[in-house]
């Protein structure tokens, strides 16, 4: 694969004669390196808690976009910096649309779900690192996006959307309760409650928690695993599992009704509450 030379660099390999990884997108919201099969994608706007603005947004399609385009590639390692691996989207830059925030949503919504169009299309097996928050359609919506997810023991997944008088996005309304089954993805998306690490492993929303200190060891472990398998078998498997489950047919209907219902005023008092840490008076306007 050819890359342009401000997305790629290679490194002189390591001392322990192991290849140094590449570096595809060296800087900016979304990072991405590879190294022996494994593209390493990482969420880059820790200050913010890698909180999803029309920025990352875009950066995280054309990261996906790269890996596609990539036939070495065999697993997609997805993460986040800093203290939280997603906390859903930017609502300070939401709230600053005020009226507008229904027109710019479009936007934001259409690139958030061809971008988990695209990863659920990846060839490659998708292997999710979970720290800290996973919420909203940016948090939550790619961890159900993701073929096989691993979380430290101290992670947390929030719904989120009801919070802010919006719906589930990021494809979640349809992954979520083919995961967890209808009741408890109805209980955990309409009551918007922190599931954590342990629960999300019991009720089949991760594959496995760890411990927080060797979660990125074993986020690598298993990456590498499914690296070394057959990657014809692994990519037609994982083509007839997402395909069981009709996804992308949802998609349009989510970004609909996100950006409809981002017109009211109860989204807009959603959006101020969290930012404001109070709770939220809905009219139902």
């Amino acid at each position: 694969m050819t890359h342009s030379t401000s997305e790629a660099s290679s490194q002189a390999p390591a001392a322990n004669n192991a290849p140094a990884p590449e570096s595809w997108i060296g800087e900016g919201p979304v990072l991405l390196d590879y190294a022996e099969g494994v593209a390493t994608l990482t969420l880059n706007r820790p200050g913010s808690a890698n909180g999803m603005n029309i920025e990352l947004m875009q950066a995280l399609y054309r990261a996906i976009m790269v890996v596609h385009r990539a036939p070495d590639v065999r697993v997609l390692h997805l993460r986040g910096a800093g203290a939280n691996f997603c906390a859903g989207g930017d609502v300070r830059e939401f709230a600053s649309k005020g009226e507008a925030l229904g027109d710019f949503l479009r936007e934001v919504t259409a690139y958030l779900q061809v971008a988990i169009g695209a990863l659920i299309r990846l060839k490659a097996v998708v292997v999710t690192e979970v720290h800290g928050y996973a919420a909203g359609g940016g948090g939550l919506g790619l961890v159900c996006a993701s073929d096989v997810v691993i979380a430290g023991a101290g992670a947390k997944f929030l719904a989120g959307a009801t919070r802010v008088g919006m719906a589930p996005d990021a494809g979640s309304s349809v992954i979520l309760p083919h995961l967890v089954g209808f009741r408890r993805a109805a209980e955990i998306m309409l009551s918007n409650r922190i599931v954590d690490a342990a629960e999300a492993q019991a009720i089949g929303l991760i594959t496995r928690c760890v411990p927080d200190d060797a979660l990125q060891a074993e986020a690598k472990k298993a990456a590498r695993l499914y690296a070394s398998g057959a990657p014809l078998a692994l990519a037609a498997t994982k083509r007839l599992l997402w395909n069981a489950l009709d996804v992308e047919r949802a998609l349009p209907e989510e970004a609909r009704t996100v950006s409809e219902l981002s017109f009211t005023a109860d989204s807009r008092e959603g959006l101020a509450a969290v930012i404001g840490k109070r709770k939220p008076v809905f009219t139902g306007r």
